[in-house]
């Protein structure tokens, strides 16, 4: 069976969860944390080896409340400073290497060395991957590439007629990873919201009505199995 090797994914809900049940908005985000944990534990099982998630959005940075920023970014260095700590914390367990990228000049500078570190401390890992996107957006990537991609003209680094779509995606804030095969959107809405705009070129798209904080087992596990069934012509 066809699986996707790299899997991308927008949890949305958290919030609207949360407010159904009557809770703060924001604590819905906690119950996203553990949901990102546990699927991890449902791709593991069928081969899938690298995941990337949309977790916090440059416009999510201008619009959410400060109160419910400073919940997410404390619950993320409670996590992160426990995969620092503890190795008995699943990212160690399965060697799960972790990449953050986004526009960290955005957040607290606290976050952003504890960011650092927990690729620090897996960087030797390899056997599985999840990389964050954090204070990011498709857009703007697309223009710091060729900003980047500018700058290396100007110093003589680069022709123009060298451009093409290696040169590109390595000026990507995903370099050294596959585009995704699979980006999977949770909490009913369908669009991207900003989200991998050059990388998911040719992905498979799939929109679960479930807030991300309950998706469940067999809804995640259909989407593989629909994935597989898939004809993916890439133009032809």
């Amino acid at each position: 069976m066809v699986i996707p090797k790299h899997l991308a994914i927008i949890p949305d809900g958290n919030r609207r969860c949360a407010k159904r049940l009557m809770k703060k908005p924001w604590k819905g985000h906690a119950w996203g944390l553990d949901k990102i944990k546990e699927v991890f534990g449902w791709a593991k099982e069928r081969g899938i080896k690298i995941l990337t998630f949309y977790t916090l959005s440059l416009e999510n940075l201008e619009k959410r409340p400060k109160r419910e920023l400073n919940f997410l970014f404390r619950l993320a260095k409670k996590e992160i400073n426990d995969i620092i700590k503890n190795k008995n914390n699943f990212i160690h367990k399965n060697r799960i290497r972790m990449l953050c990228f986004g526009n960290m000049d955005r957040l607290p500078e606290g976050l952003r060395d504890d960011l650092k570190k927990l690729e620090k401390v897996t960087e030797s890992y390899s056997d599985y991957h999840i990389n964050l996107a954090i204070a990011y957006g498709g857009r703007q990537e697309i223009l710091h590439a060729c900003q980047d991609i500018c700058q290396e003209i100007l110093k003589g680094r680069l022709k123009p007629n060298a451009i093409n779509d290696v040169v590109f995606k390595h000026h990507l804030q995903t370099n050294g990873h596959p585009d995704p095969d699979m980006i999977l959107r949770t909490g009913g809405e369908e669009r991207l919201s900003n989200f991998l705009i050059y990388q998911s070129a040719y992905a498979e798209l799939f929109f679960i009505k479930s807030f991300w904080p309950e998706l469940k087992k067999d809804e995640f596990m259909e989407t593989i199995d629909e994935f597989a069934q898939r004809q993916r012509r890439f133009g032809r």
